[in-house]
């Protein structure tokens, strides 16, 4: 109640003030991009540039008032967990913790929402803008409005409104009591046997209040219903124009129907099936392909149902994706060191790390390098998962339930099993990681002298495309929020490590600091660290001030 209001303002105010600081630079550079991309024809480019200024003004009242609503829920929720932990994880003084813990922690975790809030609206916004002026038509046809299937398109967006709004909102209602007294009476069977949300201790008195707040996730599931079944209806007129048919927006909007009760009827965990038809609404419609099923033969990353799916009886990683950002920052630090130590990051990386274009051998190099060496430790030790620095083991079957995993897990374990198939030499393989780090620059990779390319065209030719592929998915990963702080913060060691080296001086101390954090990775540059006796771990640390 005391820093809530606080709270609120702190977000409130930071995140406006960068969206309305921002809104000119946001106007004028999409504009830009619009025209300058190859991408778009010129009526469709026209059509945007028009309807621009509408877009801004939605995404300013959106922002500023979901910004609102997140410092409520971010100023009252954090304090109130800080206090459960304090109590949970047995402190001394627990009545000072409860009172002291979540107070300057929550404070200094708002500004940090400012913060991430700006790298997201300006160092993510300008990089998928670069990405969208670069990017080329797919096979050499550009994206154009079709102005005679526009009129259909808008009836038949109106027409799956009025259907599907009236019909989806009974089907929820309807199912709404069935919601609700199942959501019962699962919370209290895990209640009574001490499963899922009550298995913890610490969970207990959230577990209680969501049996008595579950009413109120019925209606929100409800009003979400209802709410959905607007979009879902409109997406009709979005099939007119892309099949330049009007009978099959009129199959959608009946079909949409059946997939809505399909689908609810999976999450209440009622019988399959819908007592609606489910006509062809797409020329080619494709079958829907199981993600894990899709991605390797391999047992591990088949899907296998559990035995219970509402409650926790498998054993799931425990793992945000925050923790993770955090991981492959430990590791390109790290690597890093090592690197600057052997000259392959030089200074002019660095200093061009600082500017707001950033370097492309440490930005995305360097990370791809560290991903790329836990995929190389996954191969080589014969996992089917993606194998941490921790001997932690990511699969299909065990991952944690988040969609940060979807985006990103998946093409991992493709790129893992495509390495996997190449059959990597020790050379190939430090040629890989070279042309990962150095992003295929032929004068750097030429006076490296990190792997020799492979001799076959075709060999060479798969190397590059992986690295390629892992470079695209390093960019990816770096429009993540908190990608841009924990990155500044890398180039501000890196450049202490660098002028410690050019100086002289204290270097040693940083260097044996580093031999020290090699204790809790499997693996450098191939070498397996995890079981060092204290007689390596005094030879790694000589070598290191010897390269100092």
């Amino acid at each position: 109640i005391v820093f809530c209001p606080l709270i609120c303002l702190i977000i409130t105010i930071g995140n406006s003030s960068i969206i309305l600081g921002l809104l000119p630079f946001h106007g004028y550079w999409t504009c830009y991009s619009i025209v300058r991309t190859k991408l778009l024809g010129p009526f469709l480019k026209l059509f945007i540039c028009v309807f621009l200024p509408v877009v801004l003004i939605l995404w300013v009242v959106v922002g500023i008032v979901g910004s609102s609503i997140g410092g409520v829920l971010y100023g009252f929720l954090s304090p109130i967990f800080a206090t459960f932990d304090a109590v949970g994880k047995g402190k001394t003084n627990v009545f000072v913790h409860c009172l002291y813990d979540g107070t300057l922690s929550t404070i200094s975790g708002s500004f940090t929402v400012v913060r991430d809030f700006y790298d997201v609206c300006f160092h993510s916004y300008v990089s998928l803008m670069e990405d969208l002026r670069q990017k080329g038509p797919p096979n050499e046809k550009y994206y154009e409005i079709r102005f005679l299937y526009l009129p259909p398109a808008l009836i038949a967006a109106v027409l799956g409104f009025i259907v599907d709004f009236p019909v989806i909102s009974l089907i929820a209602l309807c199912k709404s009591p069935y919601m609700l007294f199942k959501g019962w009476r699962r919370l209290f069977h895990d209640l009574i046997g001490r499963e899922g949300p009550f298995l913890e201790t610490i969970c207990v008195p959230f577990a209680g209040l969501a049996i008595l707040l579950w009413p109120l996730a019925t209606v929100g599931a409800v009003l979400g219903s209802m709410v959905s079944s607007i979009f879902l209806g409109a997406y009709a007129g979005v099939i007119v124009y892309q099949e330049s048919s009007f009978w099959f927006g009129l199959c959608y909007i009946i079909a949409s129907l059946s997939i809505y009760d399909e689908y609810s009827n999976d999450v209440l965990d009622m019988p399959e099936g819908s007592c609606f038809a489910r006509p062809k609404y797409r020329q080619n419609l494709k079958e829907p392909i199981s993600n894990a099923g899709s991605l390797s033969e391999s047992d591990s990353l088949k899907p296998h149902p559990p035995a219970r799916m509402d409650s926790l009886t498998n054993t799931r990683i425990d793992l945000k994706p925050l923790e993770l950002l955090e991981g492959l920052f430990k590791e390109c630090r790290r690597h890093g060191e090592k690197m600057v130590s052997e000259r392959l990051i030089t200074s002019k990386d660095i200093e061009e790390a600082k500017l707001t274009k950033g370097s492309r051998v440490i930005g995305i190099g360097l990370p791809a390098y560290c991903l790329l060496q836990t995929l190389l430790r996954s191969v080589n030790n014969n996992r089917s998962g993606i194998l941490l620095s921790d001997n932690t083991e990511i699969t299909a079957t065990n991952r944690p339930k988040d969609t940060f995993f979807d985006w990103f897990l998946n093409p991992f374990l493709i790129l893992k099993e495509q390495i996997k198939s190449e059959n990597l030499s020790e050379e190939e393989e430090g040629y890989l990681g070279k042309l990962v780090l150095l992003c295929g620059d032929p004068e750097r990779l030429k006076i490296s002298k990190i792997g020799s390319p492979p001799e076959s065209d075709r060999k060479r030719a798969e190397l590059d495309a992986i690295a390629r592929r892992l470079q695209g998915i390093t960019k990816s990963v770096s429009r993540y929020p908190t990608f841009r702080r924990l990155f500044k913060n890398l180039v501000n060691i890196l450049s202490e490590d660098l002028a410690k080296k050019s100086n002289g001086g204290t270097q040693p101390i940083r260097r044996s600091k580093s031999a020290l954090a090699m204790i809790f990775s499997n693996k450098s540059f191939n070498r397996n660290t995890s079981n060092m006796s204290d007689q390596e771990l005094q030879s790694t640390i000589a070598r290191d001030i010897e390269i100092a």
